[in-house]
């Protein structure tokens, strides 16, 4: 119980934080870009409340929990209107870039910190090759510990975002890329983006979530071991 209790105590607050620069990231290059509407709606903010949506942040990975499945959820997102940026199509793929690149830029400067600063927390090898914190669980929690999970999370919140699945933000790239006639179809998946996330859940709860260890497992683990080796930081096994 105690060792869940601190694990969740560093992770937690790591993933809150990650969540929200990614949807406040989205905002501020949507008015940047010329659509108001996320600072108009009081959106622009790192206040955690106002961005949890009651379904997608608690009822779905609560209910989840609770039955043994598999932990996904959402936050609500930030209101985009397209028409109103100064290049829609463009737009729209700056505005979904920025998400994920907030995120790999909070990874780079969390690295950083731990170059300049940590003393190596020992790390393992884990099962997919995911790296995991030897001396988390069950020890003292320290910064530089947090800022190691908080190296992974940005990074896997990141690339998962990336997937050119409707509604990630990977969808809004690849529509952006398509020739127009070809775009007009695709972006019609946005209406059913969360069948299609209902269908993620589903699909990783009756076989699991192995198929992570084929797609976004691998490219968060070689981006931690290029960002600490650009670094010069040896967490403990490479």
């Amino acid at each position: 119980m105690y060792d869940n209790l601190v694990f969740a105590a560093m992770v937690i607050p790591c993933i809150v934080i990650a969540i929200v620069f990614h949807e406040v990231a989205h905002g501020y290059a949507a008015k940047a870009l010329g659509d108001p509407t996320a600072s108009e709606r009081g959106r622009l903010t790192l206040n955690p409340i106002k961005h949890v949506d009651p379904i997608g942040t608690l009822l779905v990975p609560g209910g989840l929990l609770l039955l043994g499945g598999p932990p996904f959820g959402w936050a609500k997102p930030v209101p985009v209107n397209q028409r109103r940026l100064d290049n829609p199509r463009f737009g729209m793929m700056a505005v979904a870039a920025a998400g994920p690149g907030i995120n790999f830029v909070l990874a780079t400067l969390s690295a950083f910190l731990l170059a300049s600063f940590g003393q190596g927390v020992g790390l393992v090898e884990g099962p997919g090759g995911l790296v995991f914190v030897a001396d988390a669980v069950g020890e003292a929690l320290t910064a530089e510990t947090a800022l190691l999970y908080f190296v992974l999370i940005n990074l896997f919140l990141g690339l998962f975002n990336l997937l050119p699945i409707p509604p990630f933000d990977g969808s809004h790239i690849v529509g952006g890329l398509l020739p127009d006639r070809l775009r007009r179809h695709w972006m019609r998946l946005q209406n059913v983006g969360v069948l299609l996330i209902v269908g993620v859940i589903a699909y990783s709860w009756i076989f699991g979530p192995g198929w992570l260890e084929l797609t976004i497992l691998p490219l968060v683990d070689a981006a931690f071991v290029f960002l600490f080796g650009l670094f010069g930081y040896n967490p403990g096994f490479f």
